[in-house]
């Protein structure tokens, strides 16, 4: 089974925790899928736009209790 990788952002302020993100897709393989946990708010509202505007496809949000599990694919 292939682990995907993750970071935890929880307690990141706007908009570092979409600079975070953005550096370790650029450091990732394309086609690899990163998890990124965010908390509710600010974060999960702009963080997946930011990303889509980047040219990054999020697949998947997930709510947990809480915070926001977030899948984003490294498009070739």
């Amino acid at each position: 089974m292939n682990i995907s990788p993750l970071i935890d952002l929880r307690g990141t302020p706007c908009p570092l925790n979409f600079i975070r993100t953005k550096l370790k897709l650029e450091q990732m393989q394309p086609g690899t899928v990163l998890e990124v946990w965010l908390d509710s708010g600010e974060p999960i509202e702009q963080v997946p736009d930011s990303l889509k505007m980047e040219g990054y496809v999020v697949n998947e949000i997930v709510p947990e209790q809480e915070f926001f599990k977030l899948k984003v694919l490294r498009p070739a």
